[in-house]
């Protein structure tokens, strides 16, 4: 089945990401493809504040590679960003099906410079910037 949110402008972002948390049923593993600037960030944010993660403690995890939150649910949520991953044995490195077989929810950034090591299983979110600023958000599960 095809998905998709509009989010017109940021004002929109917390009922799109609460929307989107009912819509992606049992899936785990979220991969966000956009171009540079497009929202991944802080789509992830918005997810993660309606998980009841502490808002203080997501960021963009650039330099670590991935991060770890606590919901409120006392589950825990990875936020991946392999923007500066230049070979996938780097993200190896760093454990990563240890993290995607764990049953956490993990979500993506730049998740084509690991492609060749994400589960078929794996959600692939694209989100696309209109010329109005807009967000729209396409999922297919």
């Amino acid at each position: 089945m095809q998905h998709s949110l509009l989010m017109k402008d940021l004002s929109a972002i917390d009922s799109a990401a609460r929307e989107f948390l009912g819509l992606i049923g049992g899936h785990r593993i979220i991969a966000f493809h956009a171009p540079m600037g497009a929202g991944k960030t802080t789509f992830i944010k918005a997810l993660c504040d309606c998980l009841g993660v502490c808002s203080d403690a997501v960021s963009s995890p650039t330099f670590a590679i991935v991060n770890e939150y606590a919901a409120r649910s006392g589950d825990a949520v990875y936020h991946f960003d392999f923007y500066r991953i230049t070979r996938e044995e780097e993200a190896l490195d760093i454990g990563l099906y240890d993290y995607l077989d764990s049953g956490s929810l993990c979500l993506i950034e730049w998740p084509e410079n690991v492609a060749g090591l994400l589960p078929e299983e794996t959600l692939t979110v694209d989100i696309k910037v209109g010329e109005d600023g807009s967000r729209t958000l396409s999922w297919q599960d």
